[in-house]
């Protein structure tokens, strides 16, 4: 059955989400000097996005122009990403990490206006390049340079000029709202290709509405939700989860600061939270260190704990029933271990969501060993992020979920997955020969992934088509799987690396987790050395390789 959209873009589920919830709580933020939270309703939302977008349209931005963001994720971020589109123009994300080279390159290519820069830091990667579309450069923090080239201003100067305007012109940007298309470009994400140079995602009013409503049918984002926001806003997932938060009109606390991501979690207290494996990956990591390092009886009843939820979880996903006997343990190893892991996340968690890569299965199994089951789900920057999801109640550890909404999806004879629907991007920006060579001739999107559905439709995601690796004897190895179980087996993991093409052997380069290996190394010898003398000793290579052998033994 096809999804029903009840609106023409982004700004209009804006305008909407404003009318039916005008003093409702919207986003909240640091208060200035972290001196505690303070929030925004939707109404305060929509007249700041609309000073934005009306300060833009004085800047000359016209319907699909681009106005490139380079900042963190923060509150105004969103606020501009929201001014943009209002203005009728089209976002081009660029990560505030993003080197200076491949910066200049996407400002360019993309032909972008206007650049919202965080800082005179993000400012300075361009400087004396050739940008000869951009006219004007939007400062967040910081005072512009008043003999700059292009002209610069701060976005206070540009929100204050917008409200000047719409004092004169109250009905300007419903106007502008009005005129903007489903087919309209609304974003131009850049993606790093294998090789060569990053490409331009177009992405499309009418995908992300759809993404909108779908996670609002799924359940996932919920009106009385507490959401926790630091992913990466240049990211499409983080895009996607803006679109379903306006649709649903979820409460959502915005800091992009990762060190301040424990912090935060004890003060919001958050009822969902969306991530990448790695931030599941940390935690699981420090629990198990901590734990482990404290040795004796509180890690042996730790270790008991994990096995008594594992098992539990082991005869749910076979649909078996759990013996009045185990659940009776359960409730002690939650009482005695898992009760504290609840609550170094703030206490309140209801929902769990990871995507952006492969979670690994034991590291899945430990969360929901402890009641923290996590929706793992799928998709590309091509697809709007978001494609596929586990649902709560209905999780099966190991795959990505089913569809959301009306998505069409096919496996191709060789594994790869195919997909076609509203949330599939326009093209490639500027590449009309890769945008042919993306789709199949009936239109399915080519992910380049290999899976495969079950009877239920959820799918499990393989491997990439394009990191199989072949080793010298001729054996197809996949790397991530390796990669993941690694990462489940030694907590004190960073990174993984797995390294097989054209070799008779796999390699495994393998860099340790700061925060981790200090810990391990406090009852050692090695207490109080540096991090590079930690990881280069005997003891800590030691360490890996017994680690390496239990990978091996499997």
């Amino acid at each position: 059955m096809a999804l029903e959209i009840p609106y023409r873009s982004i700004p209009d589920m804006l305008l909407k989400r404003v009318a039916a919830t005008p003093d409702q709580r919207a986003f909240g933020h640091p208060a200035p000097g972290d001196s505690g939270q303070e929030w925004l309703t939707w109404k305060q939302v929509g007249d700041r996005a609309k000073a934005i977008a009306a300060g833009l349209r004085g800047l000359g931005i016209g319907n699909q122009d681009r106005v490139a963001i380079i900042a963190n994720t923060r509150l105004e971020w969103v606020l501009a990403d929201l001014g943009i589109m209002c203005a009728g123009g089209a976002t081009t994300t660029v990560y505030p990490t993003t080197d200076v080279e491949d910066t200049i390159f996407i400002v360019r290519d993309s032909e972008s206006k206007v650049i919202i820069a965080e800082d005179a830091s993000q400012v300075a990667k361009l400087a004396g390049a050739d940008l000869p579309h951009v006219t004007h450069v939007v400062l967040i923090d910081g005072e512009a340079d008043p003999s700059a080239t292009p002209t610069q201003l701060t976005l206070a100067d540009l929100e204050a000029a917008g409200a000047k305007a719409l004092a004169e012109d109250p009905t300007m940007i419903d106007k502008v709202v009005e005129s903007v298309e489903p087919d309209h470009l609304a974003t131009l994400i850049y993606t790093s290709g294998t090789t060569g140079r990053p490409k331009g995602v177009e992405l499309l009013h009418r995908g992300w509405c759809w993404e909108g409503v779908a996670q609002g049918q799924l359940g996932v984002l919920r009106p009385d939700d507490m959401h926790f926001l630091w992913l990466p806003l240049s990211h499409s997932f983080g895009k996607t989860l803006i679109c379903g938060i306006i649709h649903v009109g979820v409460p959502t606390y915005v800091d992009g600061r990762v060190d301040k991501i424990v912090d935060n979690l004890a003060a919001i207290r958050p009822t969902l939270m969306c991530g990448a494996p790695r931030i599941f990956e940390k935690v699981y990591n420090r629990v198990v260190t901590t734990a482990t390092s404290e040795g004796g009886l509180k890690a042996k009843i730790f270790h008991w704990a994990v096995r008594v939820g594992r098992e539990v979880v082991r005869l749910e996903q076979a649909g078996q029933p759990v013996p009045a006997w185990l659940r009776a343990r359960y409730a002690v190893a939650t009482k005695l271990v898992f009760s504290k892991l609840h609550a170094r996340l703030g206490g309140r968690i209801r929902a769990l969501v990871s995507g952006a890569a492969p979670l690994s299965r034991d590291i899945a199994e430990f969360f929901a060993a402890a009641g923290l089951p996590i929706l793992e789900g799928y998709g590309l920057t091509e697809t709007s992020a978001g494609n596929f999801v586990n649902r709560e109640g209905k999780l099966k550890i190991g795959t990505v979920g089913q569809p959301l909404g009306d998505l069409e999806v096919r496996i191709a004879e060789d594994g790869e997955i195919l997909l076609r629907g509203a949330p599939v991007m326009r093209g490639y920006h500027n590449l009309p020969e890769e945008t042919a060579a993306a789709f199949t001739e009936d239109g399915f999107f080519r992910t380049g992934d290999i899976g495969h559905l079950d009877a239920d439709g959820y799918l499990t995601i393989t491997d990439r088509k394009k990191d199989l690796v072949k080793t010298s004897g001729g054996k197809y190895i996949a790397p991530s799987q390796i990669e993941g179980m690694f990462k489940a087996l030694c907590p004190y993991t960073s990174q993984a690396v797995v390294v097989a093409h054209g070799r008779n052997f796999c390699s495994l380069l393998v860099t340790l987790d700061p925060e981790a290996i200090q810990a391990w190394a406090a009852d050692t010898p090695l207490a109080g050395k540096s991090y590079e003398e930690i990881v280069t000793s005997p003891q800590a290579r030691e360490m890996v390789a017994g680690y390496v052998e239990q990978l091996n033994s499997k």
